[in-house]
């Protein structure tokens, strides 16, 4: 697009910046019903930290743009209180959206848990990213699949048997 056309539709930097959270917002949220909505009624808590493993490679190794996209308007978010909201709603929405297909798994999760596994993702995701990988050895972060499930066991409710994902008991 021709920078007039660009200053048309936004004439601040802001406003680029704020529509850019908005569309990151839509396509995040969207990505997550639709694996909801294409989930089984058997999946399974297993099933649902598996997806991290892939998630963790896809958006390190296949496709880093979103990822990269994300930090930038992080750093944006501290300094721009548009964008800040912005990515506020997008952070809600995604952490809603995902307890809901935790809960579809039969998980206990929370937006609190969904919120902690996104925010813990985002960190793996840039270490990944960033460092070289002697660094990734040295500091134990060089097997994304494990990295992957130890994001969500990380954030995922336990029950007594210490298991990711396994049902509350129901006292508190």
């Amino acid at each position: 697009m021709p920078l007039g056309t660009t200053k048309n539709y936004f004439p601040t930097r802001e406003a680029l910046l704020q529509a850019a959270a908005n569309r990151m917002t839509e396509l995040h949220v969207a990505a997550v019903h639709r694996l909801r909505d294409t989930t089984p009624a058997d999946v399974t808590a297993t099933d649902v930290a598996e997806l991290y493993p892939a998630l963790l490679r896809r958006a390190v190794a296949e496709d880093p743009t979103h990822v990269l996209a994300m930090v930038e308007l992080y750093l944006e978010a501290v300094r721009r209180p548009g964008v800040r909201a912005a990515l506020s709603r997008m952070a809600v929405a995604n952490a809603e959206a995902s307890a809901e297909l935790h809960q579809t798994a039969g998980l206990p999760s929370t937006t609190r848990d969904t919120g902690l596994l996104d925010a813990y993702f985002l960190g793996v995701a840039i270490s990944l990213l960033a460092l070289p990988e002697d660094a990734l050895h040295e500091v134990g972060l060089a097997d994304p699949y494990a990295l992957g499930l130890g994001l969500f066991s990380a954030a995922v409710p336990r029950a007594a048997t210490g298991k990711p994902g396994a049902q509350a008991t129901g006292t508190s």
